[in-house]
């Protein structure tokens, strides 16, 4: 079946007046070009007249135009810039991650270089050493303060000798096993260790008081001697503990006494050095006869 005839515009009002306005718009169109040409070529003045006209006509449409391609092309830059800056801001933050991590690690090298190097001052500095050893646990708030060293007697630990760190006293063996050793902290009420003030030798005692501090008391009468910020050391008085190793602080004083901070914490450092017991020279056994 062979498809209608199409409708010619005769048929419709709306199309007929629709073809004759596009005949008056192609005419005036055509009417217009002409007067802009002639006038163009026989009178300037008349044609820049009525392209002001006209400039002047069509001036909100060509503004109105340009305000909406510039708020397309700022929202497209602005849409381009934030995805720029989400990638470079990832990028920084990968960076950053980066730096962070380093520094840590950088820190860390720095911490095991400054332990490492007191442990050789500590090594170097000391009295005939067996051997640096790890303390690998201590007791919190208990009756008894202990400490555990990784070395026993198969190392050339026995009971009795000192154990100190690179910032001080830490207490004496008092069980070797074969690989580990019990040492009995300073801050220990069991404990006692003959100390003397650094600034002018005062003789004095030094007592744990089980609470992770020392109770000082001078061995002269009358009065409390002490200060605050006194550092004490061992005096080497009754053997065991050489002279000389810094001990404790003095912060706080009583009425014939003093409380003093110990400067080793064997909860925070991780290595120790085993000594030989500190025998003063009267004590020493007299010479073999010869036979």
């Amino acid at each position: 079946m062979a498809p209608p005839p199409r409708a010619r515009p005769g048929f419709s009002r709306r199309a007929q007046y629709t073809l004759f306005a596009g005949y008056v718009a192609a005419v005036v169109g055509v009417l217009a070009g002409l007067v802009l040409a002639v006038t163009a070529r026989f009178d300037p003045e008349g044609h820049a007249a009525i392209q002001s006209v006209f400039s002047d006509a069509t001036a909100p449409i060509a503004i109105a135009g340009r305000n909406v391609a510039g708020g397309l092309a700022n929202a497209y830059e602005g849409a381009a810039a934030y995805v720029d800056a989400g990638s470079k801001n990832r990028t920084l933050e990968a960076e950053l991650r980066g730096t962070r991590a380093r520094l840590i690690e950088a820190r860390a090298i720095e911490s095991e270089n400054h332990r490492l190097r007191r442990l050789t001052r500590l090594i170097e500095g000391s009295r005939d050493p067996i051997l640096a050893a790890r303390l690998i646990a201590s007791t919190g708030a208990n009756v008894h303060r202990y400490a555990t060293l990784s070395a026993g007697q198969r190392d050339g630990v026995t009971s009795g000798q000192p154990v100190r760190t690179s910032e001080g006293l830490v207490g004496r063996v008092v069980v070797a096993g074969r690989i580990t050793a019990r040492v009995l902290l300073i801050i220990d009420s069991g404990n006692v260790v003959p100390v003397k003030r650094l600034s002018d030798g005062l003789p004095a005692l030094a007592t744990g008081r089980g609470d992770g501090a020392l109770d000082v008391r001078a061995l002269q009468s009358g009065g409390n001697p002490f200060r605050i910020n006194d550092l004490l050391v061992t005096s080497g008085a009754g053997g065991i503990y050489p002279p000389g190793i810094p001990v404790a602080v003095v912060r706080l004083l009583t009425n014939d006494s003093g409380v003093a901070r110990p400067l080793a914490d064997p909860a925070r450092l991780d290595f120790a050095l085993v000594e030989q017991p500190f025998q003063p020279q009267g004590d020493l056994p007299p010479p073999p006869e010869a036979p």
